[in-house]
């Protein structure tokens, strides 16, 4: 009885604490940006003028376990200054955007067609597109379903293809409408809480975070029960996300580059970024010397200046073009 009794302690004191920690989290967090309303939904953007010159637009999408600040801290300011104006989003489900789509929203073609709307819902039509991660299965899709949004792409340590090993038990669980109840509203959060600095840690190395990435970043969003759990079914849906995609990339068009370090211990990158060399026709790999898997911080400017050669080669493209089309009109 005894037993029973603290059990039961145990568990109504994880709910509260999980219930209570969410709330203090939204309010040290809360929703940053523009909130736009598309089909099925809203998409949080941080929408960041250029404050030098007249570039085009570049759109950010991130990886696992983030939000739209994970890319914007560490890139927005250099290419607003650069004369980009810089969409930064919540992909579905994580921060401040709802889940669209609902069972199939964990589909990168589900995320690629809601980033799209948003940004043209905030008058952008075309964009280069920037993502990071697992977020690049959002950005690969974009390519291949609406490769007239796509001026050029940009991959750092993407995922693309099938990896062996598959992913952490707890993405598995996570996912899970009810047997991943109990798991994301009891110890997700308090253990998230305890590994967060660590967990950190092991993705940057064998370079140190930022000292302020964590809250700079927003990062105890994702241990919400509702974005943990967006998050978890992402992760899990990626296999059979990439055992689908990957054949189909030697149909992307855009200019695309991707760079990833030599030292990233969370991404195969011998299979994900060389294949992607490989099989995405006119790509070009770039290999970061001493770094791991997260150089958009670790390496901002050599980022920003690998997303200008993307945009000159989209430009010198774009006029390919016109040339042709004006040679064959007359």
């Amino acid at each position: 009885m005894i037993f029973v009794l603290s059990l039961l302690l145990l568990i109504v004191s994880l709910a509260v604490f999980t219930a209570v920690e969410t709330r203090r989290i939204e309010a040290r967090f809360p929703p940053i940006g523009s909130r736009v309303a598309i089909a099925g939904g809203v998409i949080s953007v941080l929408d960041r003028p250029a404050t030098a010159g007249n570039r085009a637009a570049v759109l950010l999408v991130h990886g696992a376990s983030g939000n739209s600040a994970d890319l914007a801290v560490a890139l927005a300011d250099r290419l607003a200054a650069a004369g980009f104006r810089v969409l930064s989003v919540d992909r579905p489900g994580h921060g401040w955007s709802d889940r669209i789509g609902g069972d199939d929203g964990a589909s990168p073609a589900v995320q690629a067609a809601a980033l799209r709307a948003a940004a043209e819902k905030l008058g952008v039509g075309r964009a280069l597109v920037v993502v990071h991660s697992l977020g690049a299965l959002a950005g690969l899709a974009l390519a291949l379903d609406h490769p007239d949004f796509v001026r050029a792409l940009v991959l750092i340590s993407p995922v693309s293809h099938p990896w062996p090993g598959g992913v952490a038990w707890y993405y598995g669980l996570g996912a899970r409408r009810w047997l991943g109840a109990p798991f994301r509203r009891l110890v997700a959060l308090p253990a998230g809480r305890l590994q967060m600095r660590a967990a950190v840690e092991g993705v940057f190395a064998p370079n140190r975070p930022p000292r302020d990435f964590i809250v700079a970043t927003r990062l105890p969003l994702v241990l919400r029960p509702r974005h943990f759990r967006a998050n978890c079914q992402d992760v899990a849906h990626a296999e059979a996300a990439v055992a689908a995609m990957s054949p189909r990339y030697g149909a992307i068009r855009a200019p695309t580059e991707i760079v990833t370090g030599d030292s990233d211990g969370v991404v195969y990158a011998h299979i994900h970024s060389a294949g992607l060399a490989r099989d995405i026709a006119g790509a070009r790999l770039t290999t970061l010397a001493g770094v791991g898997h997260s150089p958009h911080h670790t390496a901002p400017d050599r980022i920003v200046a690998i997303v200008l050669a993307a945009e000159r080669r989209a430009a010198a493209r774009e006029t390919a073009g016109g040339e042709r089309r004006m040679a064959s009109s007359e």
